[in-house]
C-alpha cells in the first residue's frame, strides 16, 4: 500500500510539472511541422528506407528541441506520469514488470519465452513482439506500452485471444482488420473468440507519435 501511494504521488508530481511547463508554451506551426517530420520518420524507419527515416526523426527532434525544450520536457513528464497511473490501474497484482527507458529496443519472440504482465514506457522505442512461441503463465496477460515516439510490431497467433486498445496522436494504427492513419487515431478491437481462448492477451498501447502494427496470423 505504501509503495502504491508513493507511485501515485510521483505520477501526480510528474503530471503537474508537465502541465506547469505547458502553461508557459503554445503549440505553433513550427511545432506541428516538427511533429510531421517525426511521423514521417517513423513511417520510413519501418519501410524500405530506414536511413531516410532516421534522418526525418533527427530533423523533427532538432526542430522541437531547438526552440521548444520545455514543451518536450512537459510532454515527457506528463506521459510518464500517466504511464505510472495507467500501469497501476491495469495490473491488479504487484507481480508485473515495469520498465522506463528514454530509448529502448525490444525484440521478444525469436525463441520460446515466458509472457508476463508488463508495463513499458519510453521516449523513443522500437518494439517487436512475436507471441508465436510464447509460454503463458496465466490465462490473461496484460501488456501496457506507452510513451512518446515508437514503432511497434506485434504478431499474435490465431489460437491466442487478443484485446487491443491502441491510440496515437500522430501516426498510423493497423490492428487486425482495422486501419487508421493521420491525426488522433484510436482503435478498440477484440478477436471474436477472445472469451473462449485458453490464452488471452490484453494490449494497451498509447503514443504521441507512432506506427502500430498488430498482425493476427
Amino acid at each position: 500500500m505504501e509503495k502504491n501511494n508513493r507511485n501515485r504521488a510521483a505520477a501526480i508530481v510528474l503530471i503537474v510539472a508537465g502541465l506547469f511547463l505547458l502553461a508557459d508554451n503554445h503549440i505553433s506551426f513550427f511545432t506541428v511541422v516538427a511533429l510531421l517530420f517525426l511521423m514521417l520518420g517513423v513511417k520510413r524507419v519501418r519501410s524500405d528506407s530506414p536511413r531516410k527515416g532516421f534522418v526525418f526523426l533527427a530533423i523533427g527532434l532538432v526542430m522541437l528541441f531547438g526552440g521548444h525544450f520545455s514543451l518536450i520536457l512537459a510532454i515527457i513528464l506528463i506521459s510518464l506520469g500517466l504511464f505510472y497511473i495507467k500501469s497501476r490501474q491495469l495490473h491488479r497484482s504487484e507481480a508485473y514488470i515495469q520498465k522506463q527507458r528514454p530509448i529502448d529496443s525490444i525484440r521478444w519472440g525469436k525463441d520460446p519465452w515466458i509472457v508476463r504482465d508488463c508495463a513499458i514506457w519510453n521516449v523513443i522505442g522500437e518494439i517487436q513482439i512475436d507471441l508465436t512461441f510464447a509460454i503463458f503463465e496465466q490465462k490473461e496477460t496484460t501488456l501496457v506500452l506507452q510513451g512518446v515516439i515508437a514503432d511497434v510490431d506485434i504478431i499474435v497467433p490465431e489460437g491466442v485471444g487478443v484485446s487491443v486498445t491502441a491510440s496515437v496522436l500522430f501516426g498510423q494504427l493497423d490492428v487486425g482488420p482495422q486501419k487508421e492513419a493521420g491525426v488522433t487515431n484510436k482503435i478498440v478491437w477484440q478477436s471474436p473468440d477472445y472469451e473462449y481462448c485458453d490464452q488471452q492477451v490484453k494490449l494497451i498501447i498509447s503514443y504521441i507519435v507512432g506506427d502500430i502494427d498488430i498482425k493476427i496470423v
